[in-house]
């Protein structure tokens, strides 16, 4: 894509990568969860060459995807710490799902729903974490009593569940918001769409907007 010489950098190759290893990462265990879940799924399980290689893999691609997302945790935590403009912002994201977004307040490089929508992935990939090792049975479920061990799987289910509906928001608001995509598979966004959806940003990065 030829690049415009005044449009703005808002994600730089590292974080684009390491994004879409969080995000090829997250296909994989949806896919492979799925086929577990439920005999309805399973042949999604031939995806990874059949059940008994799904069964091995899942946990291993979890593993890249927890470490990949504990990276992009530390490159935007601060700039995802939520502000009082933010939970205005939420209280009023009825008129954005409407399509008006005009008296919404300026949001800086994330506004409150992409904000709210981080530190739920942050709970969601903490707790899948900790109880995908509870459930790894060729390493990790003998240390543990079988009523715990249970109890990580009920909970493993859930938020793979939740997580799942979240990133099927994110990207629904990614492909509404005309430009988004863009961002992250090149890099840069328009002085016009920066001005229009982050204006705060905008006027931080150009200096005042000029």
């Amino acid at each position: 894509m030829k690049r415009d010489p005044k449009d703005l950098i808002r994600y730089t190759a590292p974080e684009r990568a390491n994004h879409w290893v969080v995000g090829m990462a997250f296909i994989l265990l949806a896919l492979s969860g799925l086929a577990f879940f439920h005999p309805a799924f399973y042949p999604l399980s031939q995806f990874f060459g059949g059940g008994v290689w799904a069964r091995i893999l899942h946990p291993f691609i979890g593993v890249v995807m927890a470490l990949s997302f504990v990276a992009m945790f530390f490159r935007f935590w601060k700039l995802n710490l939520i502000t009082p403009a933010d939970k205005e912002w939420l209280g009023r994201i009825g008129e954005m799902v409407n399509g008006d977004d005009h008296n919404m307040p300026a949001a800086g490089k994330y506004n409150g729903g992409q904000k709210l929508l981080f530190w739920l992935l942050v709970c969601c990939i903490a707790l899948l974490a900790v109880s995908g090792l509870v459930i790894w049975r060729a390493y990790f479920s003998a240390l543990f009593p079988i009523g715990m061990i249970r109890f990580a799987s009920l909970m493993h289910a859930m938020v793979a569940a939740g997580m799942i509906c979240l990133i099927i928001v994110h990207v629904y608001a990614a492909i509404w918001t005309r430009g988004t995509i863009r961002a992250m598979l090149y890099g840069t966004v328009s002085r016009a769409w920066a001005k229009q959806h982050h204006s705060a940003w905008f006027r931080q990065i150009t200096g005042g907007g000029k």
